[in-house]
């Protein structure tokens, strides 16, 4: 790959340097021709040559070194609208299309920049259409799957023969398992900037929020002898109900499922004026801090043993960013397990 600073150096440096070896060697041919009266003797018309030679040799260093300083202070200073540019694109995330701003782009680069800005509207415009396609699939697959896991619950009740008993208890795990699938496309569809409605933002009770989604795990948690605990203070914020109950579910159901046996996920809620603070805290194995980040991409997940799609963090993610929330990682007490918080204005 060729450089653009190089290619404009070589073409200015060179001329520059070809100048200077010509006016020096001009220089050098005037200070060797006979001085005529101007020296008494060959002696001193040899220190003077010696004299004048030093003096032009120096000069002709100081000058050349001038000019490719300044020949190379000029082109960064011509290529600082490109590197500006590349550091911009470089510190975006993988779902920013936003355009590019062409305010301070050089004439030469307006060109590039329309025809990015045109392409970024088209992976904008796909983008949208996924996400379209697959809220339109959740909506459609939510009630099949309800009609069909009340279906399976009434065949586990009239039939309790051992074979008959755990082909329904498959049929409904694995019901469950599609049905928090839907779940999570449909959140996830939701929580899109793109798709996020302002006008459903409305006063909430966020420590109440948290009461009503700490009730439907307590069975989860039990199952695993997991003492899932809370201290909910009063907590009031501006939100959409429906995103901050999903933010919610999926921050205690991740707490759940990568804690082991035994264990405890303790949830809580602190209350400002016109803020609050919701923390989930887990004894889990923990996030190393070299992957918080990237566990909230989409289709990460850290353990393979555990079932999931890996959407439940990027969904908490989206959420938080739309109700311009600061998510954090951090250690839990004692150095073992992972602290969620999350910070609403």
């Amino acid at each position: 790959m060729t450089s653009i600073r190089l290619r404009l150096l070589k073409w200015l440096i060179v001329p520059v340097l070809l100048i200077n070896l010509a006016g020096g060697a001009l220089t050098y041919m005037l200070a060797w021709a006979p001085a005529g009266t101007v020296a008494a003797n060959s002696q001193q018309r040899g220190q003077m040559r010696q004299a004048t030679l030093r003096a032009l040799v120096l000069l002709e260093v100081v000058l050349t070194a001038a000019s490719v300083g300044l020949v190379w202070f000029s082109v960064s200073t011509a290529l600082r609208p490109l590197n500006r540019l590349r550091a911009d694109l470089n510190a975006r995330g993988g779902d920013d299309l936003a355009p590019i701003a062409g305010a301070d782009v050089p004439y030469e680069l307006e060109p590039v920049v329309s025809a990015f800005n045109g392409l970024l509207d088209k992976v904008g415009e796909g983008a949208r259409a996924r996400q379209d396609f697959l809220a339109n699939v959740a909506h459609q697959l939510r009630t099949p799957l309800a009609g069909l896991k009340t279906q399976l619950e009434w065949l586990g009740v009239r039939h309790a023969e051992p074979e008959t008993a755990h082909s329904v208890r498959l049929m409904l795990s694995a019901t469950e398992r599609m049905i928090r699938q839907t779940n999570q496309l449909l959140s996830l569809a939701r929580a899109e900037p793109n798709h996020f409605e302002k006008t459903r933002l409305e006063p909430l009770a966020l420590n109440a929020l948290v009461e009503e989604a700490i009730q439907s795990f307590v069975e989860q948690a039990s199952l695993k002898s997991i003492d899932i605990g809370f201290d909910l203070q009063p907590a009031t914020i501006t939100g959409d109900r429906f995103l901050l109950r999903d933010l919610i579910d999926n921050l205690i159901d991740n707490a759940i499922r990568y804690t082991p046996a035994h264990g405890t996920v303790t949830v809580t809620v602190q209350g400002a004026p016109g803020a609050g603070l919701l923390t989930v805290e887990d004894n889990g194995p923990g996030i190393p801090r070299a992957k918080r980040e990237q566990v909230f991409s989409r289709y990460v997940r850290l353990d393979d043993k555990t079932h999931g799609s890996g959407l439940g963090l990027a969904i908490v993610r989206d959420i938080a960013v739309v109700h311009g929330a600061r998510l954090a990682i951090g250690d839990a007490a004692g150095g073992q397990g992972a602290l969620f918080s999350v910070r609403f204005p």
